[in-house]
């Protein structure tokens, strides 16, 4: 039995609630669970200089923890100088998964930053990250489509993540904290609307993994990928941000 009583191939309950902070050109406050993540779009009037005269824009990402996002309080980056491997490490996958659907030349010669803040963490914050920053980047698009800037929405497909693990010997979909602090298996899956991959990250804690558990929860990511894509539209289909 899972800590949450959860169904092997069951999502925590997702939320995406947009237009939840008034100054960015696109937002999203995103929920698995207990974990929350604020996600910003802001838009740069100029790209990076090794774009200048490529005509071609970027998309970018920054994540970060708040202090009291965990159970103590964790000392802000900023104090230490640099942010930490594991920041690095995620703001890059979350930048390389919204370019793999976005059409860079329909945006010019200019950068969107996305800001990922996780407010409360249980688990699965970069997956939760991705999934959030995707519908504050098409909001940040509508805007910039509304005022002429750009003529077509540059994103080509959805994009969405989840992780999956093996716990207690059974794989297992949406990993919280409880369950992804012992799983003997833990992965990430980026995914598509259309159902291709971006980018799957896979470890094992101690035994090694066969390739029928991997293909299995494989499955079980392209299923919970898949309802995230549909909540993604189903927000998107409600009021205008």
């Amino acid at each position: 039995m899972r800590p949450s009583k959860r169904a092997a191939d069951e999502l925590r309950k997702v939320t995406l609630e947009r237009a939840v902070a008034r100054y960015a050109e696109g937002s999203c406050l995103v929920s698995f669970g207990e974990t929350k993540v604020l996600c910003t779009a802001s838009l740069e009037e100029r790209g990076p200089p090794w774009l200048r005269g490529s005509g071609k824009g970027w998309v970018t990402a920054e994540y970060a923890m708040l202090p009291r996002a965990t159970h103590e309080r964790t000392r802000r980056e900023v104090n230490s100088g640099k942010p930490s491997g594991r920041t690095q490490e995620i703001q890059r996958l979350i930048g390389r998964s919204l370019r793999a659907v976005t059409n860079l030349p329909a945006i010019g010669e200019r950068q969107i930053t996305i800001d990922c803040d996780v407010i409360q963490a249980d688990g699965g914050t970069r997956t939760a990250a991705i999934t959030g920053a995707w519908v504050a980047l098409n909001d940040c698009f509508a805007w910039m489509q509304k005022r002429s800037i750009i003529s077509v929405n540059p994103l080509r497909d959805h994009v969405a993540a989840v992780s999956c693990g093996i716990h207690q010997g059974v794989p297992v979909l949406d990993l919280e904290y409880a369950e992804d602090s012992t799983a003997e298996t833990d992965a990430n899956f980026v995914i598509t609307g259309s159902g291709g991959l971006v980018e799957v990250q896979g470890t094992a804690e101690g035994k090694p993994f066969s390739e029928a558990e991997f293909l299995e929860l494989l499955r079980l990511a392209k299923t919970g990928v898949g309802s995230l894509v549909a909540l993604q539209k189903q927000v998107l289909a409600g009021s205008a941000a």
